[in-house]
This record gives structure tokens, sequence and C-alpha cells, in this order.
């Protein structure tokens, strides 16, 4: 790729970036499968005819299929699925016709490690987990039930096992949903962020959680047990917002190697004990001091802590959902354009939940 004037992105080794003038493309590489995008065709073709020259390739034309995931296109952008591979997640376990679940995860308790008799197939059960932390790709309603099952691949359980059936059968419910891209300004990043301290019943560690939004676009998101034990909610906070300014500088390096540069990044957060302690240490002053590039500003219900630049009076309110909430949120977010086409969705919070 180099003889032909691409460089690799440092931020994402599988990039390789082509910059001379106003010509720019982008090339992503996995194993024998390639994305090409340009800036103009006549680009394109130039460097389809280079690669053509070295490589034995053939042009698919516009992108449809890759790794598994369906790109549509429709009036707002593209459309990002796994229903095919989510149908044959459920066809490799007998569950086609399966009893539909309204939430991937119940509301009654929390799994243990030890929790019943260990489940006789091991081996399905971590080739389902693997399946369903792919499947998170284009379904990040389902990060954090999938998070939980993959806790326990060492020595799973019956009532694990269980676990896996009612995030399928959730699945089998929402096979259109997927990932909708919409054409917007990318003029900041915005994240949000929450803990929840001592959550893992058996190391009482906390789990933190995240979504990255570059414009309208939700770009990145996580849901993952710390990998040490909080002493406070304080500490499991901080280590959640640590988590997510480090998702952001990573994002904000691939923007600007795609000539793409952001200047303002904003995190929301919903705690109070972190915009307290600002008050009293400088901790979030040493957070800016690393990120000189941007301007980031704190939410909280009833108090806003403003950094640089950046005005904004926005309150952001992150009610416990109920099964029912779940599901009307999801369904607006996530269920496929044909069905919510006149939806204007902003995760800033909502009164009405």
């Amino acid at each position: 790729m180099t003889t032909i004037w691409f460089h690799n992105n440092i931020s994402d080794n599988s990039l390789f970036v082509y910059c001379h003038g106003s010509d720019i493309t982008y090339l992503l590489l996995y194993v024998d499968d390639i994305i090409l995008i340009a800036s103009s065709d006549s680009l394109r073709q130039s460097i389809m005819s280079k690669l053509s020259s070295k490589f034995s390739i053939k042009d698919l034309g516009p992108l449809s299929y890759f790794l598994d995931i369906v790109v549509s296109r429709n009036s707002a952008g593209f459309f990002l699925s796994q229903h095919k591979y989510a149908a044959e997640i459920l066809d490799k376990v007998g569950m086609p016709q399966c009893k539909l679940a309204p939430t991937p995860v119940t509301t009654s308790g929390k799994l243990c490690a030890d929790a019943g008799s260990p489940y006789d197939n091991p081996t399905l059960y971590r080739s389902l987990a693997g399946a369903l932390l792919y499947l998170t790709f284009t379904r990040p309603n389902i990060s954090y039930a999938v998070q939980q099952v993959c806790l326990f691949m060492h020595d799973p359980r019956v009532a694990h096992m269980a676990a896996i059936h009612r995030i399928l059968r959730y699945i089998k419910g929402t096979l259109d949903y997927g990932l909708q891209l919409y054409k917007s300004p990318i003029s900041s990043l915005l994240s949000y962020t929450n803990a929840n301290w001592g959550g893992c019943p058996d190391t009482r560690r906390s789990t933190s959680g995240y979504c990255v939004f570059l414009g309208d676009n939700l770009i990145s998101w996580s849901a993952k047990r710390q990998p040490i034990v909080s002493i406070s909610s304080v500490e499991a906070e901080y280590r959640g917002v640590a988590n997510v300014v480090s998702e952001t500088c990573w994002a904000h390096n691939l923007l600007l190697e795609l000539r793409c540069p952001i200047n303002t990044a904003i995190l929301f957060i919903v705690a109070m004990s972190v915009l307290f302690i600002y008050q009293t240490t400088r901790f979030i002053i040493n957070v800016l001091n690393l990120l000189r590039w941007t301007s980031i500003l704190f939410v909280n219900k009833s108090n806003v802590v403003m950094f640089g630049c950046f005005m904004s009076h926005l309150d952001i309110r992150l009610p416990t959902f109920s099964p029912k909430a779940f599901l009307k949120l999801s369904s607006m977010i996530f269920a496929p354009v044909s069905t919510s086409a006149n939806l204007s969705i902003r995760l800033r919070g909502c009164d009405r939940i």
C-alpha cells in the first residue's frame, strides 16, 4: 500500500489513507475484504487500477455487505444491520420460532458465578456468547446483557445459559433493528457516561458504560466491568470518566488522521459527586491538561460546570428504565428508518419516559 502513496493509520492499523491536495481516499482492509472510499469517481478508478496491477481484486460495486453487516441506503443516510447474522444464531440453537422477550435482561436480580448447576455444554455456551458479542457491533442495546453473560464463559451454569436464551428471545423480536448513520454536521464529539458502583455480586466490582456521538451518529459504546474494586461510588464514576475520555481521545486522533479535525468534545455525566469533588480538587484540571485540544462540558441534573469557551445550557436526565420504557426508547433509536423516518432522536434525556 505504501508503494501507491497510502500511509497506515496510527489509530487503526487496518485503515490506510491517501491524501494529495483535495484528493482523499480511505481504504479499510480486513484479510481479503476491502472498503474503498474516494473523494471522486475518477480517483476511485485510478486507485482500483493501481491495486489491480499488484493484486487480484474484484470490484463488487457500492458497499452493501461487509463482514456479516448489511449496509442499506435510505434518504437519511446508511442503515447498518446484522439481521441475517442474528437469524443464523437463532437457527444454530433451534430457536427460530421461540417465544419473544420484551427486554434482553430481567429486572429481578443479577447473575452470580455459582448460580445453579454447571451447564453440560460449555462449548456451545462460549460459542453463543462470542456470537452475541459480535452482534453488538450494530446492536448497542444488548451490550450490557452480552457483557454479563460473557463474564461466566470459564464456568457457565444453567442460569447463565437461561440468560443467553433470554437475549436470543429478545433478538428474535427485534431482528429488524440496527444502527442508523445520518447525514449530519460533525462539529463536536458528545459523550455520555455512568457507572454502577459495586454492581457485581461476586467481586463487588463496578460496571461502567459510555457512548460517544459524532454529530447525530453513535460511533462508539461500551458496557464493561471495571478491572479493580472501587472503594466508593466516586471512584467508580471517575474510572468511568477516564474510560470515556480515553475513547474520546482515540476518536479525536482517528478523525484528525482522516482530515476531519474536531475541536470540541462534550462529556455528560450524572454523578453529583464528580461535580462536587471538582470544586475541591484539581482532578478535572489535570484531565484538561491532557486534552488541550478540546473543551469539555460536564452536565448534571441540577449543576452545570463549564470549561473553555463552549456555551450551553443543556440538562441531562437519565431515568431508571422500566421494561416499558426500554421498549419505547429502543424502538425509537434502533428500529429501521422505514418505521421511524419522521422521528428526530437526540439522546439528551427525556422527562416523559
